[in-house]
């Protein structure tokens, strides 16, 4: 299991920097995005044919799963033609959109899920005895269904390409041709490596507690897993919420203070508030594991519910020998925290990538948008690991003393860099053409001798020395 989730992220991370580059060397977009949305198509196709597959079938499932992550590294190229097909002052609110758009699409996605859940495991027969529709695989024939509709939007007749950022670089600049701006000046290497590390500091942070949240309350609160999925599903929810609101805010912000300035206050500041709220205040340990009895509702599609009583384990493992000793968490302060980061990371990821296009410049992009969004993949690459690693085994204090001082060293190192955190100074643009002027101390024409420079003739065509 760890391993089909893993190759997701995978694939994102290995091939978003190639694709960003293909996209570059071709100068336009559209075949990268059509050959990616053809991989997303088959490979969701295939994932929901698994059954038709006599043998290796948990490899074919890997092997879908990687390559829906490869056709996932297409983000790559859509950020950086959002920072090609706007000026400066629209970057802030497309790019607010899209991550709005992004996280709408986590909140729809287990909405679809729970719509297609009435089909049950039996579902209905596409081919008799070799191909099944249910809950499953009803998913997968979804994104079969979007993919092949997106592929539609980026046709020729439909998606026009623009170059916008390059050519308002040329018209202030008085370059002539959009190669001639961007070579003027050469990526800051300090400042985008920087806010690389940063988005990375901060995906890694959010995925750490989407992967540990409902773990997490079952262990602290001695929830059952039911009762963890439910109020993990409410929260997450009224989180989206939360998200969105904090979206729309950002350009109001930004126009109000600097953005960088948003983003280390409002961001990264509301992150370490979020991580340090997760400490315990308690003064108990959480109750050790234990077995009791809860009802179970099996729901079965076009039949009357039927509720059986089992026994689950609820409560702090035992083997987690930090359960015995580090005090347990409150459901207040979890919500808190929750609240904070909910708020803090949209803001956060929305304006490193805003600060990061403007500081390449007005040079293609999809490299180093490839190399972020590699970066981000390698945050969810690495935050199951570390639940592994250092949760279970070391507690909650250890978990969010790391993930806290990660936050408060990048937020530092923000502030070291934050006067690098600029567009890069192009040539200004040369000055228009001065007709032939005098310098006299006597009066001409009856003018005053304090006009030193007196135009003699308006020829705007023809330029005099």
């Amino acid at each position: 299991m760890g391993y089909i989730v893993g190759a997701n992220p995978l694939g994102q991370m290995i091939f978003s920097p190639l694709v960003g580059w293909w996209g570059n060397r071709l100068g336009s977009i559209r075949l990268p995005l059509l050959f990616s949305l053809t991989v997303f198509t088959l490979s969701s196709a295939c994932y929901s044919m698994l059954e038709i597959f006599p043998i290796y079938r948990k490899y074919w499932m890997l092997g879908s799963r990687f390559f829906v992550g490869v056709s996932s590294a297409s983000i790559a190229v859509c950020r950086s033609y959002l920072s090609a097909a706007t000026t400066l002052k629209e970057r802030t609110g497309a790019v607010s959109m899209v991550s709005l758009a992004q996280v709408l699409g986590f909140v729809v996605g287990p909405g679809l899920q729970a719509a297609v859940t009435p089909l049950g495991d039996k579902g209905v027969p596409l081919i008799p005895g070799i191909l099944t529709f249910n809950m499953y695989t009803a998913t997968g024939w979804i994104n079969v269904l979007l993919g092949v509709f997106n592929c539609i939007l980026f046709l020729p007749s439909i998606f026009h390409e623009r170059r916008i950022a390059a050519r308002e670089a040329m018209m202030l600049h008085g370059m002539e041709s959009e190669e001639e701006t961007w070579k003027q000046v050469h990526p800051d290497y300090i400042s985008t490596w920087t806010l690389i590390c940063a988005f990375f500091v901060l995906v890694f942070n959010f995925v750490l507690l989407e992967t540990l949240g409902t773990s997490l309350t079952m262990d602290q609160f001695a929830w059952t897993k039911a009762d963890a999925l439910y109020y993990m599903g409410i929260l997450m929810s009224v989180g989206a919420v939360v998200a969105c609101v904090a979206f729309v805010v950002i350009g109001p912000l930004c126009k109000r203070f600097q953005e960088r300035k948003v983003l280390m206050w409002g961001g990264f500041l509301f992150m370490v508030i979020g991580g340090a709220l997760y400490f315990p205040w308690g003064s108990e340990p959480p109750i050790i594991a234990e077995e009791i009895m809860v009802t179970q509702v099996n729901e079965t599609y076009g039949n009357r519910n039927n509720a059986v009583n089992e026994t689950e384990i609820v409560g702090c493992p035992s083997v987690q020998k930090w359960c015995y000793y580090i005090p347990a968490m409150t459901v207040t302060q979890f919500l808190l925290g929750y609240a904070f980061i909910a708020i803090g990371y949209p803001i956060g990821v929305t304006l490193i990538q805003t600060i990061f296009s403007k500081v390449l410049g007005p040079r293609p992009q999809g490299v180093w948008m490839g190399l972020m969004t590699g970066a981000g993949c390698l945050s969810r690459f690495m935050g199951p690991v570390f639940v592994s690693f250092i949760y279970t085994r070391y507690g909650t204090i250890w978990t969010f003393s790391i993930t806290t001082v990660m936050m408060i060293i990048t937020m530092v190192w923000l502030q070291l860099v934050e006067k690098r955190l600029v567009p890069p100074d192009l040539p200004p643009a040369p000055l228009p053409p001065i007709e032939l002027q005098v310098c006299s101390s006597e009066a001409i024409n009856g003018k005053s001798s304090m006009e030193e420079y007196t135009h003699l003739q308006e020829k705007p065509d023809t330029n005099y020395s």
